[in-house]
């Protein structure tokens, strides 16, 4: 085996007893966990915003966000539940670029995945800290969700991961929800193929032991559109995508059906600035079928401070270094639209 081992990596034990939860923030969490599953369960008729930045880059502009989100979520709480995307891991199509604070805890620096782990543990407890919001991140490796597994109230798997037999073993065993995103070929199919896989009881190799799971009931889809034989970005959000979602989740059979509609990617045609009005699409198809309310209740929103996007060593406070997000004023204006919609 080619490999050079660069350095050792502690244990996730032994990076939670080193960057610890305290009791408080433990109590915060478990108290949105638990009303985030009463949302995917139907006995609460909240709508769920996942909505922050591509990618956590900058410790200071995301702290700066989520309390911004905090003190809008004051006012719209009754109505929305909102969880910060906190995206610590990057991917990337061909390999290359940021791939984000768990690799690179300095963007314009060189890889360092302890320093990393370490900086990405203390990111995410200074925003429950700050604003009692717990977050969304991505899991990207399956082996690394343990570093994790205390802080974060909701997983998502990428469209490229979905596919993947460890994404879906892993999903099986964890207690918060889990979305699985669409595959980039569009097949719903293989969305809730994973969706089902994650929602039953697995046995399988998980770092270094063999281990069994209970099954994940609150695992879901994520819709974000897909892109054809040609390369080129189409929507998955229309009525009838959602229509005919809602006619193959209910004969697949699986738990709690569920979906959030991510509004940019292939959805949005990256183009940012379309996520407001797919936004009040999903909204006005809901009420126009009962099923389809029934079924979609959340939406994932890429946002930051400001609009667009960077390059790597741009200096441009909260704006992101990947994909071009949604800026502040225009976020803060499209969550007080929903929460008067829903």
């Amino acid at each position: 085996m080619s490999f050079t081992k660069i350095q050792a990596i502690p244990t996730p034990e032994e990076f939670i007893a080193r960057i610890p939860m305290s009791d408080e923030l433990s109590k915060i969490k478990a108290q949105r966990d638990s009303e985030l599953k009463d949302i995917i369960e139907g006995k609460d008729k909240r709508f769920v915003l996942i909505v922050g930045p591509c990618s956590a880059s900058d410790e200071t502009a995301v702290l700066d966000y989520t309390y911004r989100l905090a003190k809008l979520n004051d006012k719209v709480k009754d109505k929305l539940f909102i969880i910060p995307r906190i995206y610590t891991n990057k991917p990337r199509t061909n390999g290359d670029g940021y791939k984000g604070m768990l690799h690179q805890p300095d963007p314009t620096k060189g890889t360092n995945i302890l320093a990393g782990i370490e900086k990405l543990r203390e990111m995410h407890i200074k925003s429950i800290s700050e604003t009692h919001l717990t977050a969304a991140d991505e899991m990207l490796y399956p082996e690394n969700y343990a570093f994790l597994y205390d802080i974060l109230s909701y997983v998502a798997i990428g469209a490229r991961s979905v596919e993947n037999q460890q994404h879906r073993l892993v999903s099986s065993g964890i207690d918060v929800p889990v979305g699985m995103k669409n595959p980039t070929s569009g097949d719903f199919n293989v969305m809730l193929n994973s969706i089902y896989a994650a929602q039953s009881e697995r046995t399988f190799l998980y770092r270094d032991a063999e281990v069994s799971t209970h099954g994940n009931p609150l695992t879901h889809a994520i819709i974000r559109g897909y892109v054809n034989k040609h390369g080129q970005s189409l929507p998955n959000y229309h009525y009838e995508d959602l229509e005919l979602l809602a006619d193959m989740y209910y004969k697949k059979g699986v738990m709690n059906p569920f979906v959030v509609v991510d509004v940019n990617h292939a959805n949005s045609g990256k183009k940012y600035y379309e996520q407001p009005r797919i936004v009040k699409e999903v909204l006005h198809s809901r009420t126009m079928n009962p099923t389809i309310n029934d079924l979609v209740r959340g939406v994932m929103i890429e946002s930051f401070i400001e609009e667009g996007n960077q390059k790597t060593d741009g200096t441009v406070y909260g704006k992101s270094i990947t994909d071009a997000c949604l800026g502040w004023n225009d976020t803060e204006k499209l969550i007080l639209e929903t929460a008067d919609r829903v």
